[in-house]
């Protein structure tokens, strides 16, 4: 068994890691943290967990980390960095769910995130969490920065025509996502109230959000790998997230212009085989419309391809539900794969509908 701890658990996506590690045939939960909850049992303050998870919520300075074999961070951000190299050299393996470790360059975290990063040599151990393009890497790390909820669905939807190359302009990509309310966290601030939320729509962080680095840095990467792909050092996205008027879920619709030798490529063939051996992520035949609750509570991404008439335009429809794929799932199969198990272990929940 895996013995697992959670820092930071009382946020949507801890009660999500609970939720998905409290099933899970291979872990052992042995700890959860929280100073202002300590000594509060975990189903008191989440009942859906009554019966599941009998622990109660400890301080971080009293609760026993380097006991376990895995720590998830589901903190904010700055958190996992300054207590990651004591975990670390205990042979605690770290899954950082923030910012901590996502970004390569400390000068770009410092400008996103407004604070220092204080342990920047641990940068270059730390593995970016995205199974689908680092598998092998993740597999033999022992620090993880997982990718936000909003990357992980542009560089999904991108990265089989970003690997193979040659057949679309990297420089006018464009990324339109719309995110349900819980991707703000489990705080009281007035724009995600019910009555400020609800029946709305809006934009948001048009002249700069902080995943819009991340996703940068991950597409170079991936156009870049083992040079299959042109265009990584002019790739441009704009990238502008919307706020919706539901709990969960993500869906991102991507442009990118095909390349006028590329008109009659069967980008949809392409897809297919890229991802055929991936067990979480589906793409639907050609034309279909992915819905945010075709994933809901689930690892799912689902992801669709269209040609709009008379456009040069490939057109990319993405789903997935934010605190799983995008970020509690995820980590639960990253520490799958880190550990050796089989990747699918605790994560085989069918989507919840209506």
């Amino acid at each position: 068994m895996i013995r697992v701890g959670i820092v930071g658990g009382t946020g949507y996506t801890g009660v999500e890691l609970l939720r998905l590690l409290a099933q899970h045939p291979h872990v052992e939960l042995m700890a959860i943290t929280s100073r202002k909850e300590d000594g509060m049992p975990v189903a008191e303050m989440f009942p859906s967990l009554r019966g599941r998870v009998a622990l109660t919520f400890t301080d971080p300075a009293s609760a026993p980390l380097a006991q376990c074999d895995a720590v998830f961070f589901a903190t904010p951000h700055g958190v996992a960095m300054e207590q990651a190299r004591e975990l670390l050299a205990k042979g605690v393996k770290v899954i950082d769910l923030a910012a901590d470790f996502r970004l390569k360059d400390p000068a770009e975290f410092e400008r996103w995130y407004k604070t220092p990063h204080t342990c920047t040599d641990l940068l270059a151990e730390a593995v970016y969490g995205l199974p689908e393009v680092n598998r092998d890497a993740i597999r033999a790390a022992c620090l993880i920065g997982l990718p936000g909820c909003y990357p992980t669905s542009v560089q999904l939807g991108l990265l089989p025509v970003l690997e193979h190359g040659g057949l679309i302009d990297t420089s006018s990509l464009i990324a339109d996502c719309k995110s349900g309310v819980s991707g703000a966290g489990r705080k009281a601030e007035v724009p995600i109230l019910l009555a400020e939320a609800g029946d709305n729509f809006k934009a948001y962080s048009v002249g700069g959000h902080r995943h819009w680095p991340e996703i940068t840095q991950g597409l170079k990467a991936i156009a870049a790998t083992a040079g299959k792909a042109q265009g990584a050092n002019d790739l441009r996205i704009t990238f502008v997230p919307h706020l919706t008027p539901m709990i969960r879920g993500i869906h991102s619709t991507l442009y990118a212009r095909v390349l006028s030798h590329a008109q009659g490529f069967d980008f949809q063939k392409l897809y297919e085989e890229r991802y055929a051996a991936e067990p979480f992520v589906d793409v639907l035949p050609a034309g279909s419309h992915p819905e945010t609750r075709s994933v809901r509570a689930s690892n799912f991404v689902r992801i669709a391809l269209h040609r709009p008439p008379e456009s040069d335009l490939l057109v990319i429809l993405v789903v997935e539900d934010n605190l799983v794929k995008g970020a509690s799932g995820q980590a639960v199969q990253v520490m799958n794969i880190m550990f050796g198990l089989p990747e699918t272990a605790g994560l085989g929940h069918v989507p919840v509908l209506p």
